[in-house]
């Protein structure tokens, strides 16, 4: 079943008015754009923008690993991992719901690997529902990558936010819906979750 309307709107990527992305090109023409200059060639080699990367190949332009909830508050040792690559496991975070710590500082984490060509204007879109009402909203750039030189993948971390506290908070269940999309409208991954607000970490 496709999703209501409004529910695609929210997950759209926001745009610049006037703005047009430029014409594709391949890892080769980026990596030799500018080749002189030094600094410049140090930072394109940073996102695996490089002479000889890989430029075509089938399948996704990007896999989307792993989403992780990231915080200083977590006990020792332990990491608040969703495997996108674990389907039983997705499903399972839909109906049962992680429980994050009220009032505490945490930033969501993205593991990624791009397969092939360039990816430019890349954003991860999450919208926060309760009771069926948008109560949160998040758009983040990934930014602009090509294959990464060893074939690893690439680690971004948002901003940091803070989870809500109080008894109305740790009220009920929140519906997330995540999306990882680019300029074009290409849809990387999209799938849903679910967490409470409590005392304590649980998942």
């Amino acid at each position: 079943m496709s999703a209501p309307q409004h529910e695609e709107d929210d997950l759209v990527p926001t745009t610049t008015p006037g703005y047009k992305p430029g014409a594709a090109k391949s890892v080769d023409e980026y990596a030799k754009l500018d080749a002189e200059d030094e600094s410049l060639a140090r930072w394109k080699a940073s996102l695996g923008i490089v002479p000889g990367a890989a430029t075509s190949g089938s399948g996704p332009k990007v896999t989307i690993l792993s989403l992780e909830l990231a915080s200083p508050t977590l006990p020792a040792g332990k990491h608040l991992v969703m495997n996108l690559q674990d389907h039983a496991q997705i499903a399972s975070l839909k109906k049962n719901p992680i429980t994050i710590k009220e009032g505490v500082e945490f930033n969501v984490r993205i593991n990624f690997k791009v397969n092939h060509g360039i990816i430019s204007g890349v954003r991860y879109i999450q919208v926060v529902k309760r009771s069926g009402i948008k109560v949160d909203k998040m758009e983040q750039m990934l930014g602009s990558y090509g294959p990464h030189p060893k074939g690893e993948a690439y680690v971004k971390n948002f901003d940091p936010e803070e989870s809500p506290s109080g008894m109305l908070a740790r009220s009920g269940t929140y519906q997330v819906r995540s999306r990882v999309v680019d300029d074009d409208g290409e849809v990387f991954a999209d799938w849903e979750w679910s967490f409470k607000i409590g005392k304590e970490w649980q998942w």
